[in-house]
């Protein structure tokens, strides 16, 4: 990305983004003195899906026209309606599958741009009555949820001996969801693979419920419902070989929050952002207000090298339309 292209971004404002309008969505709308109107549809991770809502929020107060809808139907449901191109913007806690996905949207004729937004860290958390667990091992993990465990493992106990012989409930993630498939890679090593006798769900809400409402409950999800619910849930530290860390921006962002952390994406569908003004607009002033949309929804901001891939993507798809 050249010095201008990059300046453009940093600078972009309302008035830029209509400029920017009359470039690349073919259609004159700051000669003519017109706001922006219309829809822009996105769907996806519910992990995501709070970070897409408050850049909605924010590109409202320039572009009050325009509705931007956010559904959560999770990584893989998203990714089947983005491919079908019901949506402009799909949410992604994962890159999008080169064995499923990629060739349904292929298939379909559907070009797209993926855009790295943020990172997160996959919190494992606990009611913040429970007393006995600050820190588990990636093994401990492993035992809790390796699919082997369906109906065995059932007591704190044999997770650890020194934990109480209590039952353990589990919360997680349900199979559509990005932060499922990201979850039982890391922990059992395989995507996909985990017990199944649990309470699986795509509203991470139901979680924070479920694990608040009991001392013996166990859940996971992205570090933002975790942010906004820590006055009822405990953050469990993880130790991936190098001693106990906890979920945090600066963990999350220098790496040593292993194996949990991970990058969140939005794939933008080629043909909306060329041919709607109002998702070109709302996707440059998403990339150019990318760290203030992160920190506002309680995400981890990019670092400067990730930031650059995002300038450099987001300035190709606007070369491409």
């Amino acid at each position: 990305m050249n010095a201008s292209t990059s300046s453009r971004f940093a600078a972009l404002g309302a008035g830029a983004l209509l400029i920017l309008l009359a470039a690349c969505g073919g259609q004159d709308e700051s000669s003519s003195g017109d706001s922006l109107s219309g829809e822009v549809v996105a769907d996806g991770s519910s992990t995501v899906g709070p970070l897409t809502t408050v850049a909605g929020e924010l590109f409202a107060e320039e572009e009050s026209d325009v509705n931007v809808s956010v559904a959560t139907s999770g990584t893989g449901g998203g990714f089947e309606k983005f491919c079908e191109g019901s949506t402009d913007i799909s949410n992604a806690s994962r890159p999008i599958d080169e064995e499923e996905e990629v060739p349904l949207c292929e298939k379909a004729g559907v070009e797209y741009t993926e855009l790295q937004v943020a990172i997160d860290a996959l919190t494992v958390v606990v009611s913040s009555e429970n007393d006995f667990v600050d820190c588990l091992t990636v093994e401990e993990l492993n035992t809790m949820w390796a699919p082997e465990s369906e109906g065995k493992i059932t007591t704190w106990s044999q997770i650890n001996p020194e934990f109480p012989d209590e039952p353990l409930e589990l919360y997680g993630a349900g199979t559509d969801s990005g932060t499922f498939d990201y979850f039982t890679d890391a922990v059992n090593g395989e995507e996909g693979a985990s017990r199944s006798d649990y309470n699986a769900t795509e509203d991470d809400n139901v979680t924070v419920q479920g694990v608040s409402g009991s001392p013996n409950a166990l859940g996971y999800f992205g570090y933002s419902y975790y942010e906004e619910n820590s006055d009822s849930l405990k953050a469990v530290a993880i130790d991936g070989g190098d001693g106990c860390v906890e979920p945090s921006p600066e963990t999350a962002a220098d790496g040593t929050y292993t194996p949990l952390s991970r990058p969140l994406f939005v794939y933008v569908s080629n043909k909306a952002y060329a041919e709607k003004p109002q998702v070109a607009a709302f996707v440059d002033f998403y990339v150019a207000n990318d760290a203030k949309i992160s920190e506002a929804a309680k995400f981890i901001p990019l670092s400067d090298e990730q930031r650059q891939e995002l300038e450099d993507a987001a300035s190709a798809l606007e070369s491409a339309s």
